[in-house]
């Protein structure tokens, strides 16, 4: 078990030709951000990271092979949200803080009810019930609530307080911040080695077919294209907003996490058909609880870093909607079975969330 995206599993996930056809954007979106083409060089920027991401989780994938299961799952956990985290980077140097908390609130609910509930849905349809460990679950769960509380405080304090300074804000919003870090930090003890036996950790079934040498330098290449599209997807992002429309909190909360995670979710459904929730779980679930123990926490000290503070004060829109979608997972998930049915109550909550947020 992990607290990442990713875990050593059996999983192939080979870019397939739609993938590798995707790749061939990246020149497009070169051509259209030199040309000042901001619409078109949003759109190819935008989907030329999806295989980006996809090359990221096979290369980690294949290190983690050759690590074990622990290791590996560590290292998958340490990789599993690279491209949210290089995106948020960039988006943290050019100030667009809305934008970001919007996005890593996006990716929970992307992960929690559209991959979670798609899963569930068609990997129930041909079944009556589908199982999965209630154990881990109830880890994850767990976890989840905590992580809701400590987005919730700091935007709680501000609405009691009123008015606060600048100091206690970014006070509060460090604490947190901490808290949390070393809250995944504990959380990763615990499955990866004190209750390992007791929660599973999920077995390899494939032998590694890259060098290290190979998976490491195709890592490292594409996490760097990520970061220069990245680049060319923030730097285009207001002129294309403005163009269609389009409201900052529904690119950040439907938009961009869909980009950042649809080669790497998509195979959190083929495990769903396949009858292996427990690792569509890890996949879906485990990598919410890491981006807000870890990512979302991490990115207020790399922002003091980089010398755009960004504090920790979630909209009430974006903490309830996370928070409700935390609860339905936790009682969905109570007596580790699943059906169609749960999934495609997962799949609407989504799409209401996702109405909601494109009239904001």
């Amino acid at each position: 078990m992990t607290t990442g995206k990713s875990v050593v599993t059996g999983r192939h996930r080979g870019l397939g030709f739609w993938l590798q056809a995707l790749l061939g954007l990246i020149p497009i979106s070169w051509w259209a951000d030199y040309s000042h083409h901001a619409s078109l060089a949003f759109i190819a920027a935008g989907l030329a990271i999806v295989p980006l991401a996809g090359l990221i989780g096979r290369s980690t994938d294949q290190i983690a092979l050759r690590s074990g299961p622990r290791r590996g799952g560590l290292l998958n956990a340490t990789f599993g949200n690279l491209t949210e985290l290089i995106v948020s980077i960039t988006l943290v140097i050019a100030g667009q803080f809305e934008i970001v908390k919007a996005s890593l609130i996006g990716a929970m609910l992307g992960n929690l009810l559209l991959v979670l509930g798609l899963s569930f849905l068609i990997g129930g349809i041909k079944r009556k019930e589908q199982e999965f460990n209630p154990q881990a679950a109830g880890v994850h769960s767990a976890s989840l609530l905590i992580a809701v509380t400590g987005l919730a405080v700091p935007a709680l304090f501000l609405a009691t307080a009123g008015s606060s300074s600048a100091f206690a804000r970014e006070a509060i919003s460090g604490t947190v911040a901490a808290i949390l870090i070393v809250l995944y930090i504990a959380a990763l003890i615990f499955t990866q080695v004190t209750h390992a036996h007791l929660l599973g950790v999920a077995v390899a079934d494939e032998s590694p077919r890259w060098s290290v040498r190979r998976a490491a330098a195709l890592l490292c290449l594409a996490a760097v294209l990520v970061g220069v599209q990245s680049e060319i997807f923030v730097g285009s992002l207001g002129p294309t907003v403005a163009s269609f429309h389009l409201s900052k909190i529904f690119v950040g909360l439907i938009l961009i996490p869909i980009i950042g995670n649809a080669a790497e979710n998509s195979s959190a459904i083929f495990f769903a058909i396949r009858n292996r929730l427990d690792v569509t779980l890890e996949i879906a679930v485990g990598s919410s609880n890491q981006i807000a123990l870890f990512l979302a926490p991490a990115l207020v000290f790399i922002s003091l870093v980089v010398g755009h503070p960004m504090d920790f004060i979630f909209t009430p829109f974006e903490i309830i909607t996370v928070g409700l979608a935390t609860v339905i997972v936790s009682v969905i998930s109570l007596d580790g079975r699943t059906n169609w049915l749960e999934g495609a109550q997962l799949v609407g909550a989504y799409l209401i969330i996702a109405v909601a947020a494109f009239f904001l």
